[in-house]
């Protein structure tokens, strides 16, 4: 059975593998941990016995694994498993902004590439963006890549002179105010709860707005126990997993991330079996990049 041949195979290769709340249940069933991107990372960062780190998620996320573990071998299954948002914000553009507006300091959404990551000020996840923001000391702020996290946070921190790059999730932005006033007929009395990439208007009719790691976190600890979910699809397996005694529709049509969904029990095994696709990053790059994700710790 893959499954058992999996496991057999982590043990040998002495491999932790970490799945991503947006993968095929059959890759969270096999995880040592199931989170969002940030979670991962610093759950990878905590093993210390473990020579290999299997990331099932896309590229940016790994990356982030790498460098926080630079000392670990970070393996990804599928090589080509990407992320369209990350990749809006590229080195070059990014350099241009900062010439642009030298006294701004540049905020990445962990959703970023490692070379983005290693020329900005400081990260910040969808959890964490507001305690971030409110805390850096510039009050100019070039947020990237996502336009909605950045709205969400703008219409927040109203103290801070936020610009916002173009960039967008394009699975979170199929979410439409006419899937909340279906929902709200169809489910009277379920909260809706949607992801900061969602459009405004998205943001602005649900009954709450949270990162991955928050709606986990919220649907523990509400007493509601029907729920409308405004993110990947992916997420509801975990939630019906964790709370069998709740329900859990997605807001409209199921939407899909198909990178998340390249990565499958065939390809890991084989990504175990011969140590591929590994991560490799320039130690400069990860020195940098590494100083902006723990300046992020510093500001939560």
């Amino acid at each position: 059975m893959i499954i058992e041949e999996i496991l057999n195979l982590k043990k040998e290769k002495e491999a932790i593998i970490l799945a991503h709340n947006y993968q095929i249940p059959e890759i969270q069933d096999v995880a040592d941990f199931v989170g969002d991107s940030l979670e991962l990372a610093k759950k990878a960062a905590s093993f210390k016995d473990c020579r290999i780190i299997v990331f099932c998620g896309v590229k940016f996320m790994a990356e982030t694994a790498k460098i926080l573990s630079p000392d670990k071998k970070v393996l990804i299954p599928q090589i080509d498993a990407g992320c369209p948002l990350a990749d809006m914000a590229g080195y070059e553009d990014v350099l241009k902004m900062k010439e642009k507006y030298p006294d701004a300091w540049i905020v990445s959404y962990v959703n970023s590439n490692a070379d983005v990551k290693s020329i900005s000020d400081v990260c910040c996840t969808s959890g964490n963006a507001l305690e971030v923001v409110k805390n850096i000391p510039s009050k100019k702020i070039i947020f990237l890549p996502d336009k909605n996290l950045c709205w969400y946070v703008k219409n927040r921190v109203k103290e801070k002179d936020i610009i916002c790059w173009n960039g967008y999730c394009y699975v979170h932005r199929k979410f439409t105010f006419k899937d909340i006033e279906k929902a709200r007929k169809m489910y009277p009395d379920a909260e809706i709860i949607v992801h900061p990439e969602c459009e405004p208007d998205v943001q602005k009719m649900a009954d709450g707005v949270y990162s991955t790691a928050g709606m986990v976190k919220r649907v523990k600890e509400s007493k509601s126990t029907r729920f409308i979910i405004g993110t990947e699809e992916g997420l509801i397996y975990r939630l019906k997993k964790e709370n069998p005694d709740k329900d859990f529709y997605p807001l409209g049509k199921k939407r899909i991330c198909y990178d998340m969904k390249k990565i499958n029990l065939e390809n890991l095994k084989k990504s175990l079996e011969e140590e591929k696709y590994e991560i490799l990053l320039p130690d400069n790059i990860i020195e940098k990049a590494k100083k902006s994700l723990e300046r992020m710790l510093n500001y939560t």
